[in-house]
């Protein structure tokens, strides 16, 4: 997300939270709720709350009870040794520091982690599993089309009539499978 000193004042959006506890987003003129502003972190749009009545920006309060809400509700990312360590650095001299190394920090995570995902999907497009990956899907779809009714064949078919004998309908079957097994054993023979 965006810093709001940062970014284009255009592009912040502007929340106003009432002393009823709502939010309200100005941008869509809708009430809002803490999920839909985690998703709009988790998105990286940036937005702003304020106090409705005294104009305050109150983000940070709302981004620390997003967090005390996912934590509660059994998404823990925080230790309790880190949450300790935290608060004890309130009112210490390094407190000052605190803010631009964990900001520094949580930067270099995502740095590393975006291409750690760009290195493995890098060697997974081009690992033997994937090939394999492909060559099973081949066949799933070889296998689930043999029993998903054609238009073609639906069109070019006129109706049964009601009476027909359960002898015709096994033999339609038979020769589906039949078909279906060709399939299935030239994409094994190509593998």
């Amino acid at each position: 997300m965006a810093k709001s000193g940062t970014s284009d004042s255009d592009d912040v959006i502007i929340i106003k939270k009432y002393a009823n506890r709502r939010l309200y987003n100005t941008r869509s003129s809708s009430y809002i709720t803490l999920d839909f502003l985690a998703k709009l972190t988790r998105e990286g749009k940036d937005f702003q709350v304020v106090d409705a009545k005294t104009g305050d920006d109150i983000t940070h309060n709302i981004l620390t009870q997003i967090i005390m809400e996912e934590e509660s509700s059994g998404q823990q990312m925080l230790p309790v040794g880190f949450l300790r360590e935290l608060i004890s650095m309130y009112g210490n001299s390094m407190q000052s520091m605190i803010p631009q190394y964990l900001e520094a920090s949580m930067e270099a995570f995502r740095k590393n982690q975006e291409k750690f995902q760009t290195a493995m999907e890098g060697s997974i497009k081009n690992s033997p599993f994937a090939q394999l990956a492909r060559q099973n899907l081949a066949m799933f779809e070889a296998a689930s089309s043999a029993f998903s009714p054609r238009k073609d064949k639906q069109a070019a078919t006129p109706a049964q009539p009601a009476a027909s004998s359960s002898d015709d309908e096994i033999a339609a079957l038979k020769a589906e499978l039949s078909a279906m097994q060709r399939k299935i054993d030239s994409l094994v023979d190509k593998s």
